[in-house]
């Protein structure tokens, strides 16, 4: 084969991996990339509507702080994103892929429900609070560990394993609705203890959604000190980085995936009980609504940190809310909301690659230049 055929193989550039970025430079791109969203999502508004791109953006912004309802709708939405988001942070950050934060949220749901329901009129409140904490956590780490018992013990498919549970985990739910349909035949359980509101978390300060915001503000402290300054912490990132090096240093493995499993099930239980307690008073099988998935993106992109976690949970909740508003507003179909939160998303998604990677040309065909 002659030199020049090799020449001619050789690629323009390739892709090489960065080194640990400043944190005001890996910022800056993001802005960037958001500013660069907004600019194309304008373009693609003027073709499609017709719109002025600036009254979009301010409708948005009004769909989601619009009112003092409004932000606190979006604080709680946030709030609950956020603690699914970090159930499954020290799942991911230990390469268990956990798919079934979904099911696990169902399931600590399922849990708070049926102690209201069944021990509303029975229990005093503060005991009745105790049980239904008590219940939730242990459903949501129950649900977490039986795929982790299963990895652990003979390396089965976490990702399809967890997946599968959430489908369980929505029959259930399914089933239990039927037991306690109320007014029966109506396929739902309406508002569970109405009257009593035996159950329901109490307002803080006059407000609904006060409590829940505090008790994932919690959580959210707890989780940061936890993977950073704790022992556990430390044990689940070198068993993400190599299970060989875990054993070699002497760490049981075995333990280190349960327990990662048990703690993410945990605070799915917690997030299913804020839902049921402090939300909706009523539990579907649509109560989780697709967060279990969204929390993944919002793991991944906030580089498994609890702290940036609550910024990207708040663009997430803010585009969706702020997409609804659009479509309302405008009378315009769902779709083209959608088309917009998608391609912010897209530029969000897409700038980690630049700070991860780089693109380095070859010396070669500079030369010959």
């Amino acid at each position: 084969m002659s030199k020049s055929t090799i020449k001619a193989k050789e690629p323009l550039f390739h892709i090489a991996k960065r080194d640990a970025m400043p944190l005001w430079k890996s910022w800056l791109i993001r802005l960037v990339a958001i500013v660069a969203a907004l600019v194309v999502c304008g373009i693609v508004v003027v073709l499609l509507t017709d719109l002025n791109p600036l009254e979009v953006y301010q409708t948005m912004f009004k769909g989601a702080f619009g009112s003092k309802r409004k932000i606190w709708a979006t604080a709680q939405n946030t709030a609950i994103l956020l603690c699914i988001s970090l159930a499954v942070t020290p799942a991911f950050k230990m390469r268990f892929w956990n798919i079934g934060a979904e099911g696990q949220v169902l399931i600590g749901c399922l849990a708070t429900a049926a102690c209201m329901i069944l021990l509303g009129d029975k229990l005093p409140t503060p005991l009745l609070f105790l049980v239904m904490i008590a219940a939730s956590i242990a459903a949501g780490a129950v649900w977490a560990m039986i795929p982790a018992f299963f990895k652990a013990n003979w390396n089965t498919n976490e990702t399809l394993f967890t997946l599968m549970m959430n489908y369980v985990a929505i029959q259930l739910v399914s089933y239990f609705i039927t037991i306690w349909e109320n007014p029966k035949g109506s396929a739902s359980i309406g508002i569970i203890n109405m009257n009593s509101q035996a159950g329901w978390f109490p307002y803080l300060f006059n407000q609904k959604y006060l409590l829940n915001i505090l008790i994932v503000a919690v959580i959210t402290i707890g989780l940061y000190i936890y993977l950073k300054y704790n022992k556990h912490g430390y044990e689940i990132s070198v068993v993400g980085e190599s299970e060989n090096t875990a054993r070699y240093v002497g760490m049981n493995v075995k333990k280190v995936i349960i327990r990662t499993m048990a703690l993410s099930g945990a605070i799915c239980g917690i997030a299913g009980l804020l839902l049921v307690a402090g939300t909706d008073h009523t539990m579907t099988t649509d109560t989780a609504g697709g967060q279990g998935f969204t929390a993944i993106m919002v793991s991944w992109l906030a580089k498994f940190n609890p702290l940036t976690m609550i910024l990207v949970s708040l663009l997430i909740v803010f585009l969706d809310q702020g997409a609804g508003a659009i479509a309302t507003a405008f009378r315009l179909n769902k779709s083209i909301s959608d088309i917009l939160t998608g391609i912010i998303l897209f530029f969000i998604i897409g700038c980690e690659f630049f700070i991860n990677y780089q693109i380095l040309f070859n010396k070669k065909h500079k030369e010959e230049k």
